[in-house]
């Protein structure tokens, strides 16, 4: 066995998500069909295949004791000059969402990871593009507002290709999701 590039991230919705990614393709960056639109709670992070279902089993139990909460997107932001980046923000749930990344990040978990920039939720909708697109999509989606109840988060897997794709998802509260409904095997490419 070899290692696996994860993360976790709570995934933005329909119509939401698609919208977002289409913009975010449309302001030239070429990883954002690779990318499904999210906020996330772990940063790419490599580890050991074989540590994979300790990770699984660590999300689950963070899951199990979490609760529903309400996500909303308003206007946007930029971490430049320190990263190329611009974002819309999480103006609702991001106390939720910083809890949460402290949980599935836990120094004594299997995916204890340190932070290169300190935790600030948000969606990114351009990355590493010409400065004039990165403020084109500033200005474009300033006023840009969606909401919604985040009931859980995701465990994904960048595959070889730079892809990213869902491997499992976690609702809060204990519910279990059957592997057939939440679980996409590893090398499977989800249908859109």
């Amino acid at each position: 066995m070899g290692t696996v590039t994860i993360g976790v991230s709570i995934a933005v919705p329909e119509p939401h998500g698609s919208e977002l990614q289409q913009l975010r393709a449309g302001f030239g960056d070429a990883a954002a069909h690779g990318i499904p639109t999210h906020v996330t709670l772990l940063p790419p992070t490599e580890i050991d295949e074989a540590a994979l279902p300790a990770v699984e089993a660590h999300l689950a139990e963070v899951a199990a004791a979490g609760r529903a909460f309400p996500m909303r997107l308003s206007g946007t932001g930029t971490f430049r000059p320190l990263s190329p980046v611009v974002f819309v923000q999480v103006v609702a749930g991001a106390e939720a969402c910083s809890l949460l990344q402290q949980q599935v990040r836990d120094p004594a978990g299997p995916a204890a990871r340190e932070l290169q920039f300190p935790y600030h939720p948000h969606v990114t909708v351009a990355h590493g593009i010409d400065e004039a697109a990165m403020d084109r999509a500033f200005e474009e989606l300033a006023g840009y507002e969606a909401e919604w109840p985040c009931t859980g988060f995701g465990l994904y897997e960048q595959g070889a290709d730079g892809v990213w794709r869902k491997l499992r998802e976690f609702p809060f509260g204990g519910s279990v999701v059957p592997p057939q409904a939440g679980r996409v095997e590893r090398g499977s490419v989800p249908t859109r």
